[in-house]
């Protein structure tokens, strides 16, 4: 199975977001694969636009089976929640637990006006909850057993990969 250029897809998706941002538009990377891609995103958009990043960790409606990992990182929104059109990232959406646990910890920040969701990859046919990208780089069937991911490159390059579950 080839995988687009995450790259590539990332250029792409801020084409077609720009037009959509408001002067209330803060852009939100949910950590880890999230971040990076809204890490790119942000010059690409608007690089005066507020920004940050959220870890949903506490926030999964499965943390009482997996329990608290070890790579736990804060959540840092320098700028008010409240009345704010957010542009949530995220690198894949799957089953769509890990966008509802994002807008759960958003909400304990404050009511935004709007939340769109921005993907780089929508996992199609997987969805166990009634969630859909705003904004997807593109759909793709993944075959059962595995997962893709968005991985860091030693010079800061991203790059998706088709893992096995494990």
């Amino acid at each position: 199975m080839n995988l687009p250029d995450a790259e590539a897809l990332i250029s792409e998706m801020a084409d077609i977001i720009r037009p959509h941002l408001t002067a209330d538009s803060v852009l939100v990377g949910m950590h880890t694969g999230g971040v990076w891609a809204a890490e790119r995103l942000h010059p690409l958009l608007d690089p005066a636009m507020p920004h940050g990043s959220l870890d949903i960790s506490f926030y999964r409606d499965d943390f009482g089976q997996r329990g608290l990992h070890d790579h736990i990182r804060p959540t840092h929104l320098p700028f008010e929640v409240e009345g704010r059109d957010i542009l949530l990232v995220d690198d894949v959406l799957y089953t769509g637990r890990s966008v509802r646990a994002a807008m759960n910890a958003l909400f304990d920040y404050g009511r935004p006006n709007r939340i769109r969701l921005a993907v780089l990859i929508d996992r199609l046919g997987d969805r166990q909850l009634p969630i859909a990208a705003d904004y997807a780089g593109v759909g793709v069937h993944v075959p059962q057993g595995k997962h893709i991911h968005l991985v860091r490159e030693e010079h800061g390059g991203l790059q998706l990969r088709l893992v096995d579950v494990a």
